[in-house]
């Protein structure tokens, strides 16, 4: 009996402090997406109810120019980590054991290094490469448009980042590949790239595309990187950060709740393709 209370007793523990986790990390958000519907003009006292704040948000041309290059460098940026990502994981399918345990490793540490020190390294590099290049190209072509902190910077840091989650996501997926679906098409005298388009791709095209809205989320939402490589171009992000230093408004509160929501269709979006994926593979081995 004792045993079966004190089971009950750590039981009730956990779902407490499971309950209390959540709501510490989600409670903010939803106060988020409860104010961004307030009827007043204050961002800390709520009014019942309007949407009066997404239409300005929507009408003012600050906010949306910066929606846009947002929307713009994530899509550019997803694209390149994509091709680029899923191209190193074939090419490190052919490599060594040793090498692709060093790669391997250089790929997580991408992931859990903070951003802020990704951040300051990639400006330190991008500002050590400008100032090797500039003088050169001041001497050769003295019309020349000098390199500078912009939207290439934000791009080329952003494929970076994200690549290595792209890696992650197809690596898994072709790790689990029929071998025996290969060597049929080998022994039906295919080309490998025949066997790649009509074979392996139709097989991992949901890992690609779930990294690719993965890769997509992490830089539309990026604030860290971006403010250390932007330069003086403007991301929604980092809009919302020059905003609130002013005071939090139900502006920035129903432009969050927008980014909130295109973040969770997304991320919603890559899991049901990931278990898609997974139920096929089910399927296939039943």
């Amino acid at each position: 009996m004792a045993a079966v209370l004190s089971t009950r007793g750590c039981d009730m523990w956990l779902r407490s402090y499971s309950t209390s986790l959540y709501l510490f990390l989600y409670a903010p958000i939803a106060l988020i997406v409860l104010f961004s519907f307030n009827a007043g003009r204050s961002g800390l006292a709520f009014e019942c109810c309007s949407v009066q704040w997404f239409g300005r948000a929507f009408g003012n041309p600050f906010i949306m120019e910066a929606l846009a290059h947002s929307a713009f460098i994530a899509l550019t940026s997803a694209v390149i980590a994509t091709l680029f990502g899923t191209l190193a994981v074939f090419g490190l399918q052919r490599a060594g054991p040793r090498v692709r345990l060093m790669f391997d490793a250089l790929t997580y540490c991408a992931i859990i290094v903070p951003g802020i020190v990704i951040g300051i390294s990639t400006l330190i590099a991008f500002i050590s490469l400008f100032d090797f290049i500039n003088p050169l190209l001041a001497s050769w072509i003295p019309a020349a448009p000098r390199l500078n902190m912009g939207f290439a910077t934000v791009i080329a840091a952003h494929s970076l980042f994200t690549m290595a989650l792209v890696m992650v996501i197809v690596r898994s997926r072709v790790d689990s590949l029929d071998k025996a679906l290969l060597e049929a098409s080998a022994d039906l005298y295919a080309p490998p790239m025949q066997t790649f388009w009509r074979v392996t791709l139709p097989q991992i095209s949901p890992a690609i595309m779930a990294g690719f809205l993965l890769a997509f989320t992490f830089s539309f939402d990026d604030f860290i990187i971006a403010f250390f490589v932007a330069g003086s171009e403007t991301t929604l992000p980092i809009y919302i950060f020059s905003s609130i230093r002013r005071g939090v408004t139900p502006e920035i509160n129903a432009v969050s709740t927008v980014i909130i929501c295109l973040s969770l269709l997304l991320l919603f979006t890559s899991r049901h393709l990931q278990s898609r994926r997974t139920n096929s593979q089910e399927s296939q081995h039943a």
